[in-house]
């Protein structure tokens, strides 16, 4: 049995800002974090997948937000595979000359774990607090599995601990057929979470929704079913706003999986113009209807039949 966090996967991308979601009266970074968390008990760092931001600035975060808030911390570009710009590391660690994209083998090594160790740092302040959820590693599309792919996970994952740690997969090979089990059996016996995700199929980059427990926490992130996944840009992908039958059915399948985990993370990745907010604030209100179908106990957070519970903000309105 375990507590369902829902939040987004952002709260700072630009259509959001001027979707009129937040109130005029939150006109700061500072402030919007706060609004999102009076709304949220659990948010996506998607900034640190573009740069490694410096402790102060998570420090800030901390501050900003109540002390149950959670944040899952996606993981630096360059460390999971993905061509980074140079432009996006600290000035001091970037490669003298070469191309304005790099992986991890243009960089040295003495510079590569710098990096790592300012991500570290970056992350001390929200671990310290207890916010820090879990570092999601979000492998690139070409990630096909085999035994060296295992190890980089592996590898990878051990530089983050000992905070938990995430694994999204987005090749098709990891889940077909019998390699589902073995990629399952791969992630338990190493301790990391496999990311559930809700996207379109029929894809290159499509990988199937597969809603089981690996570790802690259990993670589902849904990218919405835009008919504009294989040739749109970035916003058009996920420019999709989820229907009542479709949060409804997700609903009874997530009150399912809570009964199995101590957390679930939902997130909505739907990001454009403040999709992603009215959906995770609808699919709380559906789990509360759900979960908490029966009279609610005199004292404690009220629970379904299997002992779930939703966290108190992600059922508010937005």
């Amino acid at each position: 049995m375990g507590v369902i966090k829902v939040g987004t996967s952002s709260w700072a991308d630009q259509t959001l800002l001027r979707s009129g979601w937040y109130p005029r009266s939150a006109n700061t970074p500072a402030g919007r974090l706060a609004f999102y968390a009076g709304r949220f008990p659990l948010v996506e760092v998607d900034t640190s997948y573009y740069a490694v931001p410096v402790p102060e600035t998570t420090h800030g975060w901390v501050d900003a937000t109540p002390d149950d808030f959670t944040f899952d911390v996606k993981a630096f570009s360059l460390f999971t595979g993905h061509p980074t710009p140079v432009a996006a590391l600290p000035r001091d660690l970037r490669p003298a000359a070469g191309p304005s994209r790099i992986r991890r083998r243009d960089l040295p090594e003495q510079a590569y774990d710098e990096l790592w160790a300012r991500f570290r740092a970056a992350l001390d302040p929200i671990a310290a607090a207890g916010k820090l959820g879990a570092v999601l590693l979000q492998f690139p599309p070409w990630l096909a599995r085999g035994a060296a792919a295992e190890r980089r996970i592996v590898e990878l994952a051990q530089r983050c601990r000992p905070w938990r740690v995430a694994v999204e997969l987005r090749h098709g090979s990891w889940f077909d057929g019998a390699a589902t089990a073995t990629t399952l059996d791969l992630l338990r016996a190493h301790d990391l979470s496999l990311v559930c995700v809700d996207m379109p199929q029929g894809h290159p980059s499509s990988v199937p929704p597969i809603l089981t427990r690996t570790s802690e926490p259990a993670i589902v992130r849904f990218h919405g079913h835009s008919d504009a996944w294989r040739d749109g840009d970035k916003q058009d992908k996920f420019r999709y706003a989820y229907d009542e039958s479709e949060l409804r059915d997700w609903a009874g399948r997530l009150a399912e999986l809570a009964a199995d985990v101590d957390d679930l993370h939902v997130l909505f990745n739907n990001c454009c113009a403040g999709q992603a907010q009215r959906d995770a604030t609808r699919l709380a209100q559906v789990l509360a209807e759900t979960m908490f179908a029966e009279p609610r106990a005199p004292a404690g957070p009220r629970r379904a039949a299997d002992g779930a519970t939703v966290a108190a903000r992600a059922a508010s309105t937005g």
